[in-house]
């Protein structure tokens, strides 16, 4: 007779042959009653809504928003596709947004579709999908981003309204800075006559410091006999001038982001130090702080069911908790890589004390740290080998957070870009701050991205005779919430206050 661990077991190998095959939409249609109603109690499904679930984690609090988020896109997907096939698409707006990689989970989703009845779908933790009856852009206007229906990069801009442009400047400015050519966007201008949407966009390109597209726009829409009005339909110049086409989108992004949130970060943080720091008496407050400096976060890989974990049900040796031995392992692990990167980072703190520019010997030493961290497991058995090999091979998921870091590709492009900023940055508030913000922003690591953050805020802490802080456990709450207002509405005003009331804390 079969025990509940050899049923849950079962229930775990239908959903691994379903995750195997891609899934992360679940219908009710995809598993049996009996496995569906299964993993719902043992905390392996979550309902999204009547006969859609999506893969969970039974070590997940009731109620955490983490597996939603990390689902949201490709449950999107999968739900619109069941129902529309490819004859939808995102808004313009929407559309610049992905085109520009910000894959931050919307409150709400605005799907354009022939057929729709103009209503609201409500989803999980406050966001929801609105389907709006409007006419479908033509298939040459049309791509695909990650299954992802979209409007290609030239029709969006066109297409767009202009409140872009004020909410979301950072989005369509990188957007606007993808465009090689005036060719690409006077096609459709031309096409269409759009006489008006022309003066925006030439004003909008010269705004970024595209001239030479500016300029073609106005003058061949002129010699097509359309009267054309250059405006520029931003609020401020730009803080950044785009003089060629980045590989990568987020590296406009980040620069972007980091101009328009230095002068924030100023205002926000205590001003650096005058007196000269004393290198032996920093050394020795370094090692002094150690033990109460050992603060971690969490970050996600994912959430998919491995064989290893069937197997480890089908025994019977399943347990939500870890056993204790098992945690003390790990704690023992951690704690001992933890060790490793601290003295790594000491010694970057003393270089940096001495003289040499802090962004450079982070580019140079970040490395290090890292693998410093995480050599302990290694040798254990816990991670693999290739886990030192560097930054992230693959996606990674903040808990509870709705902003989606870059892919493993855009990473690559995005670190090299923020090391020149940290390195060309002459305020050591905005180093501190933005150093921090950006690093956990872009996620380099599969795990540990936190604790290398606090460490690199720490030596730029160091670069401008700031005292070493630490981030309390006690203010978590207060500390995550500032990096998701930075992250998904680019208000890093709260987190540069809260960095610096723990450095005039530290100072007291």
């Amino acid at each position: 007779m079969a025990t509940p661990s050899d049923k849950l077991a079962d229930s775990l190998e239908a959903l691994h042959q379903l995750q195997g095959a891609g899934a992360v939409a679940i219908r009710s249609a995809d598993l049996s009653r009996t496995h569906r109603e299964r993993l719902v109690q043992n905390g392996f499904l979550q309902e999204v809504m009547k006969g859609w679930y999506i893969p969970a984690r039974p070590d997940e609090t009731q109620g955490e928003s983490t597996a939603w988020y990390a689902a949201f896109w490709p449950f999107c997907v999968a739900y619109l596709s069941h129902y529309k096939g490819d004859e939808w698409c995102l808004s313009p707006e929407q559309s610049i947004a992905l085109h520009t990689e910000n894959w931050t989970v919307p409150q709400q989703l605005l799907v354009r579709s022939n057929k729709a009845r103009n209503n609201v779908t409500p989803l999980p933790h406050n966001t929801s999908l609105l389907d709006i009856r409007a006419t479908l852009p033509e298939a040459a206007q049309r791509t695909e981003k990650n299954g992802v229906q979209l409007y290609n990069l030239a029709a969006a801009l066109v297409y767009c309204g202009t409140q872009i442009y004020t909410q979301n400047p950072t989005d369509i400015r990188a957007a606007l800075a993808m465009i090689s050519d005036a060719s690409e966007v006077l096609a459709l201008l031309l096409e269409g006559g759009h006489s008006a949407i022309a003066g925006r966009l030439a004003g909008a390109f010269r705004n970024i410091g595209r001239h030479q597209i500016a300029d073609e726009i106005v003058q061949t829409m002129r010699a097509a006999s359309y009267d054309v009005r250059e405006n520029d339909p931003f609020e401020a110049p730009s803080s950044l001038i785009f003089s060629r086409r980045e590989p990568s989108p987020y590296v406009n992004r980040i620069r972007l982001m980091w101009q328009d949130m230095r002068e924030v970060v100023i205002q926000h943080f205590p001003t650096a130090p005058l007196q000269p720091i004393d290198a032996s008496a920093y050394r020795e407050q370094m090692e002094a702080i150690y033990v109460t400096d050992a603060y971690h976060s969490l970050s996600i890989e994912g959430y998919r069911v491995t064989p290893d974990l069937i197997q480890q049900v089908r025994s019977g040796d399943w347990h939500p908790d870890y056993k204790e031995d098992d945690k003390n392992k790990l704690d023992a692990l951690a704690a001992r890589g933890y060790w490793q990167a601290y003295q790594a980072v000491r010694d970057s703190v003393e270089k940096i004390l001495a003289g040499e520019n802090a962004g450079q010997v982070v580019s140079d030493d970040h490395r290090v740290w890292y693998r410093e961290m995480f050599a302990p497991g290694v040798t254990a058995g816990i991670h693999q080998p290739s886990d030192l090999a560097g930054y992230r091979n693959g996606a990674v998921f903040i808990r509870r957070s709705m902003h989606v870091p870059p892919s493993c590709e855009s990473v690559r492009d995005a670190m090299p870009a923020f090391f020149e900023l940290l390195a060309e940055e002459d305020n050591a508030a905005v180093r501190v701050v933005l150093g921090h913000f950006i690093f956990v922003y872009i996620h380099p690591y599969m795990d540990g991205n936190g604790r290398m953050g606090r460490f690199l805020m720490n030596a730029m802490l160091a670069s401008g005779g700031y005292p070493w802080t630490i981030v309390p456990l006690e203010k978590r709450t207060e500390y995550m919430e500032a990096l998701e207002q930075a992250s998904v509405y680019q208000n890093i005003g709260n987190f540069a206050q809260f960095i610096g009331e723990q450095v005039q804390a530290t100072t007291a």
